[in-house]
């Protein structure tokens, strides 16, 4: 694979593409979505690949959009959106994304921008923009072909969609259930890190293109399985993210197969720390803290941890015990639990919402902070930690869909 400083462009190309900066922040958006729609209109087998329903809330388009403006700002010193290129390259290999699939995305990119700029599109803007696709897509092809090596040559790895069975099926609170995978072919499966995902198949009856989901990975590696912890959406028709969670509860049973990527994420647990642990969650973003509790429990039980999950109530308050059992392990694990509107007086530790304030009370600030959640609970707690003044690279996080500022 070549290095970083090899992806290189002419000066009258990058001279070119950072002209266009200005213009790609006010019509980036409406590039993105024109793209989509004639990709798809074209290729309609990429359906397979794309998640729908981030395209109809148009999550999607907001993220490509925010890429192509990165490119294009920092187009004289690639090497800067590198670490994002990895980042998403790593979904991508978790996707099944090939080579092929670029020049496509390439086409029809180009011919967006064309269509939503019209004359101001000029041949040299195009053509700079062709070249400059051309460079960024092979450094997405070369840093995801490593990423397809190393996952298959791992021990007891593999190459896009494996068979997994439906083990066993748990009902963990009122919304979220759990299902434990092992492979079908009784082979080996692959380990993984604490925070990771599977990227699951999905074919339902009715359903022209298949649904491809990502589920953070919600218990200890090297147990012999895997288990993914789905949270039930409400509805259907008017909650779309919905229709492969309530697909998988109630169509999907023991016995069952599932199609799955090899385990994949750069949200992991930095294990070779010994600084204290926060973990906080919100919601179903308590599966990947789950994986990582679950982990202390195993290697580093002398490891002081902090694990704050919030929740409605006490009846979608999945892991209750799990987490109980777990720190009374270990040599140093507080607990709390918050519920915004309880169902009775006293089961939670604190009524409402977290609160930087009370936060500063019960986790030390020296720690290593992790956190997963709705959209809005993210923000928020993102907003206390730097406004408490915690360090960028003591803060760690994980969005379910496409990776949005917070």
């Amino acid at each position: 694979m070549r290095t970083e400083n090899q992806y290189a462009l002419d000066e009258k190309t990058i001279t070119t593409v950072k002209a266009t900066v200005p213009v790609l922040a006010e019509h980036g958006e409406a590039i993105t979505k024109h793209f989509y729609k004639r990709l798809f209109e074209a290729h309609p087998e990429l359906k397979n690949i794309f998640n729908m329903t981030n395209q109809r809330a148009g999550r999607q388009s907001k993220a490509l959009a925010g890429a192509v403006y990165a490119a294009a700002a920092h187009i004289d010193n690639l090497s800067a959106i590198f670490p994002a290129v990895n980042q998403i390259a790593e979904k991508h290999r978790s996707l099944n994304v090939r080579p092929e699939h670029y020049p496509i995305v390439g086409k029809y990119l180009l011919i967006a921008i064309k269509e939503v700029l019209q004359d101001a599109a000029t041949p040299d803007i195009m053509n700079a923009w062709e070249e400059a696709y051309g460079v960024i897509a092979q450094a997405f092809i070369d840093v995801e072909a490593a990423k397809y090596k190393d996952a298959e040559n791992q021990q007891g790895g593999w190459n896009g969609f494996r068979d997994f069975k439906i083990v066993e099926k748990v009902k963990e609170s009122d919304v979220i259930t759990s299902f434990y995978l092992q492979p079908e072919d009784g082979k080996a499966m692959a380990s993984f890190r604490p925070g990771q995902y599977l990227t699951v198949r999905i074919d339902m009856p009715g359903e022209k293109f298949t649904h491809l989901r990502q589920y953070s990975l919600s218990d200890a590696p090297d147990k012999g399985y895997y288990r993914i912890s789905v949270k039930r959406e409400d509805g259907q028709s008017d909650n779309p993210d919905g229709i492969v969670s309530n697909y998988l509860h109630g169509e999907y049973n023991e016995g069952d197969i599932l199609p799955i990527t090899a385990p994949a994420g750069d949200f992991v647990l930095k294990e070779d720390s010994d600084a204290p642990l926060v973990l906080i969650s919100g919601g179903v973003g308590l599966t990947p803290m789950m994986s990582m509790l679950q982990r202390m429990k195993d290697t580093q039980t002398d490891r002081d941890v902090y694990f704050i999950h919030a929740a409605q109530n006490e009846d979608v308050h999945a892991f209750k015990e799990d987490v109980k059992q777990a720190a009374a392990k270990m040599k140093s694990c507080q607990t709390k639990v918050i519920y915004s509107e309880p169902l009775e007086k006293g089961t939670a530790d604190k009524e409402g919402i977290i609160e930087l304030e009370w936060l500063q009370t019960v986790v030390p600030k020296h720690a290593e902070f992790y956190f997963c959640g709705p959209t809005g609970f993210m923000k928020a707690v993102n907003g206390m930690l730097l406004e408490w003044g915690i360090p960028e690279e003591r803060i760690n996080f994980e969005f379910f869909g496409p990776k949005q500022e917070i």
